[in-house]
C-alpha cells in the first residue's frame, strides 16, 4: 500500500464543499477525512452523518470517520449507512473496546482505533490484530491547525513494532499538525496514511501542497 494523503475537511470551506472536495480528489487524496465531534469527548462540535452522505455523494474516495465521540456504539451504524468506509473510535470512550471494533466490522467497514496524545499504545494489546488501522493523535483533539507534538514519532515506532512483531498488516494513520515540516519523520516513524487539514485546504494549489507530501512521505 502506498502513502496516502488524507485531506481533512475540517479544514474545508463549506460554502463550496463540493468544489473542494472535487479538488483534492483531482489533486491526488487517497482518502478524505471527516472528524466528527460532539462537545463532550472533545471541546469543539463539528457535523454528524448527514455530511458523511453529503460527501458520499460528492466523491468516490474512501470515506474515512473519525469519531471523537462519547458512547459511540450508539452510532456506528447510522456512520456506516451513510457512507463511511472506514470508522475510527477513541480507546478512551471505549469501556468495552473490543466490541465495538467488531460492531464496526459487522456492518463491513473498516475498524480503527484513535489514541490520545497522552494515552499509553498499550491499550491495543488485545486488539490490534482485529484493527485495519491505528489513528495516532499528533495533537490534542478538537480543533483544526495545531502543532504536532514531538513525542508522537515515539508512539508511532511503538505501534509499528507492535504490527510487526505479530506480522499483522495493520496501518497506522496520523492525524495533527501534518504538513511538509513534519511529514517524512512521521513516515520514517512507521505511518502509512497522513490526515491533512491547513496544509492542504486554503492553499492556493492543492495538488502541489499534495505532491510535495506525497514525496516527503515517500
Amino acid at each position: 500500500m502506498d502513502k496516502i494523503i488524507a485531506p481533512s475537511i475540517l479544514s474545508a470551506d463549506f460554502s463550496i464543499l463540493g468544489k473542494e472536495i472535487s479538488d483534492a480528489e483531482k489533486s491526488g487524496a487517497g482518502w478524505i477525512h471527516i472528524d466528527v465531534m460532539d462537545g463532550q469527548f472533545v471541546p469543539n462540535i463539528t457535523y454528524g452523518s448527514i455530511i458523511v452522505e453529503t460527501c458520499r455523494k460528492l466523491t468516490k474516495l474512501p470515506l474515512d470517520v473519525h469519531l471523537m465521540i462519547e458512547k459511540p456504539e450508539k452510532h456506528i451504524e447510522e456512520f456506516a449507512k451513510s457512507g463511511a468506509d472506514y470508522i475510527s473510535v477513541h480507546a478512551e470512550t471505549c469501556p468495552h473496546l473490543h466490541r465495538v471494533v467488531q460492531q464496526i466490522k459487522e456492518q463491513k467497514v473498516k475498524a480503527g482505533v484513535a489514541l490520545n496524545p497522552s494515552t499509553d499504545p498499550d491499550v491495543l494489546k488485545w486488539v490490534i490484530e482485529e484493527l485495519d488501522f491505528v489513528l495516532v493523535m499528533s495533537v490534542n483533539p478538537g480543533f483544526g491547525g495545531q502543532k504536532f507534538i514531538k513525542n508522537s514519532i515515539e508512539k508511532i515506532k511503538i505501534i509499528k513494532k507492535m504490527i510487526d512483531d505479530k506480522n499483522l498488516k495493520t496501518k497506522i494513520q496520523v492525524d495533527g499538525g501534518v504538513n511538509s515540516s513534519t511529514i517524512k519523520d512521521i513516515s520514517l516513524a512507521g505511518a502509512d496514511i497522513f490526515v491533512a487539514g491547513s496544509a492542504i485546504f486554503g492553499k492556493d494549489d492543492y495538488k502541489k501542497e499534495i505532491d510535495e507530501l506525497k514525496l516527503l512521505a515517500g
